[in-house]
Formats: C-alpha cells, sequence, structure tokens
C-alpha cells in the first residue's frame, strides 16, 4: 500500500522536485499540497505549485493556499533564497491545476481529524502552517502518524552563520512542532549537503524525455548556478552540483534507509541576537530532556539519484 502524504510547500525550485517524486512515485499517495510563505511570497508559491502538477499532467492534485506570514516575526528578507529560487518557476502558467477555496490549515485540520491516524505529514518550507493547525486544534495531534521536516541544521547554517532558512524564516513555528510531541524526522543541511545532485545528473534527468525529467534538470541547473555564486559545493568528479533539499526527504518517506538519522532532543532559538532560527541539538543529552527528533547527519547520494531517476522518469 503506498504511504499517504500531505506536502507543506513554498514551491521554489527544490520544492518542485519534491512535488513531482510525491506525485508520481508509486509508493506515495499524495493526499494533496498545501502552500506557505517561504522562498518567495505566497501568491507566487501557490502558482508554482498548480504549474508543476499542471505540467507533469496531474492537475486533479488538491492545492491550498496557506499563511501569508509568520506567526511573529516581521523583518524577513529571503536573501540567498531569491537568487536561487527566483518569484515564478520556469514553467507555463497552470491551465488546468485549480486552487481548492478551502485555507490550508483548515483543510489541514478537517483531514486529520477525519483520517485513520494515516497520513504523513511532510513540511518543506516553514512551519507556519503546521504551527497554527497544532494550534487551532491540538486534537489533529493524535492523527499524525510522523512529519517529515526539511530543515534545520547543526554545522553550519544557509541564511545565518547558524540557522537553516526554513526555521530561521519562522522559528516560532518551528519550535511549536519540533516540541509537539508527535514523532519528527528532521532532514536538515547536514544531510542534504551530503546527496547533491550534477550537472551531468541534470543531463540524465532531462534524457528521460518525461516532463518531471526536463523540469528537474531545469531546476537542478537553476540550483547549480545559484549555488555556485553563493555558496559553492563540493564538484564531483570535476561536475558542478547542488543540494534538492526538499526532494530528499520525500524520498526518506518511500526508503528510509537514504538517511542516517540520530535521535535526539532538538529545540529551536527563538530570542538570541546571534542565532535566532538554529535548531539546537543536544547530541550529549546534556539538557535532561527526552529525544524528540530522529535528526540526519548523513544521507546516500548515490541512492537518492538513482531514485530521482526512476521516480521521475514516470508520466501520470
Amino acid at each position: 500500500m503506498p504511504t499517504k502524504v500531505i506536502l507543506d510547500v513554498d514551491t521554489g525550485t527544490d520544492d518542485a522536485v519534491a512535488l513531482m517524486a510525491a506525485a508520481l512515485s508509486p509508493e506515495i499517495e499524495l493526499v494533496g499540497a498545501t502552500s506557505v510563505n517561504g522562498n518567495t511570497t505566497i501568491d507566487f508559491t501557490t502558482e508554482n505549485t498548480l504549474r508543476v502538477f499542471d505540467f507533469i499532467g496531474m492537475p486533479d492534485v488538491p492545492v491550498y493556499r496557506g499563511v501569508d506570514r509568520p506567526l511573529v516575526r516581521t523583518d524577513v528578507k529571503r536573501g540567498m533564497a531569491e537568487r536561487i529560487h527566483g518569484d515564478m518557476l520556469d514553467l507555463p502558467p497552470a491551465s488546468k491545476a485549480r486552487l481548492q477555496p478551502q485555507h490550508a490549515v483548515d483543510w489541514l485540520i478537517e483531514t486529520y481529524l477525519a483520517s485513520d491516524g494515516d497520513i504523513v505529514l511532510c513540511p518543506v518550507g516553514p512551519l507556519t502552517n503546521i504551527a497554527m493547525a497544532i494550534q487551532k486544534e491540538p486534537r489533529i495531534l493524535d492523527a499524525i502518524p510522523e512529519i517529515v521536516i526539511m530543515g534545520g541544521a547543526h554545522d553550519h547554517g544557509n541564511i545565518t552563520a547558524s540557522a537553516e532558512f526554513n526555521i530561521w524564516l519562522d522559528p516560532e513555528a518551528a519550535r511549536i512542532v519540533v516540541n509537539c510531541g508527535r514523532p519528527i524526522r528532521m532532514v536538515p543541511l547536514d544531510a542534504t549537503h551530503r546527496a547533491l545532485v550534477s550537472t551531468e545528473d541534470a543531463a540524465r534527468l532531462r534524457a528521460l524525455g518525461t516532463p518531471a525529467g526536463e523540469a528537474a534538470a531545469r531546476f537542478v541547473l537553476q540550483r547549480i548556478d545559484g549555488y555556485d555564486a553563493t555558496q559553492p559545493m563540493p564538484r564531483r568528479e570535476g561536475a558542478l552540483a547542488a543540494p534538492v533539499h526538499d526532494a530528499l526527504a520525500v524520498c526518506a518517506i518511500i526508503d528510509p534507509s537514504i538517511l542516517t538519522t540520530e535521535h535526539i532532543p532538538v529545540d529551536v532559538e527563538v530570542h538570541a541576537e546571534l542565532s535566532i532560527g538554529r535548531t539546537v541539538c543536544d547530541f550529549r543529552f546534556r539538557s535532561g530532556k527526552p529525544a524528540n527528533v530522529h535528526f540526519a547527519m548523513d544521507a546516500d547520494e548515490p541512492k537518492f539519484v538513482a531514485m530521482l531517476l526512476d521516480i521521475l522518469g514516470r508520466t501520470a
């Protein structure tokens, strides 16, 4: 039986690959997608999500527009995200996919309360929608079997010296979610930077001859250009490469062995001037708190690339 999944996205380039992987994988039943403010503003993240489903011939996947700003922060500057993603994806405007009228937070609540407790929640953007749903209706927690988060960092950040973008953009929301008491897997930069996709891989994706392969190739090359200009990644046998963070989280739902995780206490800094948004990882259990997150410190790059090539070679 396929695993039921809801993807919560701030659709830029890596979210797009994640959406295509979830929609096309026979191992996943994509129940729906919710958009959130993040890589760009909510209007763009929502339209980008619709464009992805339209382009791969799956316009019937329901899309719900979510929250347009962080819970507390008002001084958000996207910085590097603008360089890597831009606002609008390089895909035709959605012509068949239609935005659902219900707000994403209300749909999440309604869907989980009506479920059999079998829908994995996979947020790959800021955690605003998820935190608001938990605050508005805490009963949904009993119905969420697992939350697989793309976000966080231990070794180094990508928006500040210590913070990863998704957590940094809405740290208050992230703190609510990581402390919600449900099983959590976190796919941080420590793992995604060990599973890069190269220019050669982009050529292989394009050679698949499918809409998803073509779109993924475009986005991978766009990401490589952005990363090479802002934070160059290690070359693989001379080829430039970049992480495709959000797609790794989806692949980890399909095959958990793609990640190497440690079960540790994790919290989010929301007050410190120099480290707001840092995921505080207590590997030595100094806090005395129980482990609440399976935190990924490594990923299997060859397996990840092979999974993308297999899944994105499919058509609707």
